[in-house]
């Protein structure tokens, strides 16, 4: 009856969002559009003409976003393990980002583009269990910094979703080692209940040897 509840709850709070009506009025696959839009003007992320890749991308709010900031001359590389409706200007990729056979499709389908920004805004589906929870979202986060390490062209910019808890501090130095600037911010369309923030990694650093 609880766990009844709290979904009631949540679907009457998700319904009446006003991001979520705003999002289906103006045509947005979700409401984490508008995330993303908040923090590329915020931290001028999306160039006209510049090749990104979009982890754990369907439904498609933020590649949708993108397709249309960066142009026909851009490339929209969108990757997951969900399939994803067609977008005009989005390049999707079907495939668990890790494996070597989905990083050659992706490196075809960039055409021998470098990434200029890696994105993620990826979450574990919510067992309801905290503490594995965090766990399992600070893994992805992980995996898409690991990503970004291995694929962002040089001065490259990252931008990945991670929730405040256990290995957040530890998440946000390996950030910061890696790129010249590292900038915390929760944007007005996160739900203010919400403990999850956005890194913003600013310009990839060479690699150490």
């Amino acid at each position: 009856m609880k766990k009844h509840r709290k979904s009631k709850a949540w679907m009457h709070e998700h319904v009446n969002d006003p991001y979520v009506q705003r999002a289906k009025a103006e045509g947005w696959r979700s409401r984490a559009a508008f995330k993303l839009m908040e923090l590329d003007d915020k931290d001028r992320l999306i160039k006209p003409g510049m090749a990104v890749v979009d982890l754990g991308a369907t439904p498609g709010g933020w590649s949708q976003v993108t397709a249309q900031r960066v142009g026909v001359a851009g490339t929209v590389v969108a990757v997951d393990l969900l399939e994803m409706v067609p977008l005009p200007g989005v390049r999707f990729l079907l495939g668990d980002f890790r494996e070597d056979a989905v990083l050659v499709q992706l490196e075809t389908l960039l055409a021998g583009r470098q990434p200029g920004l890696v994105m993620s805004d990826m979450s574990p589906n919510i067992s309801g269990i905290a503490m594995s929870d965090q766990a399992r979202a600070m893994h992805l986060a992980e995996l898409a910094l690991e990503f970004a390490q291995q694929h962002l062209k040089l001065d490259g910019d990252f931008v990945v979703k991670v929730f405040q808890g256990a290995g957040f501090d530890g998440f946000h130095s390996a950030v910061k080692a890696s790129f010249k600037q590292v900038l915390v911010r929760k944007p007005k369309s996160s739900r203010g209940r919400s403990n999850e923030v956005y890194l913003v990694g600013k310009g990839l650093l060479a690699a150490r040897v």
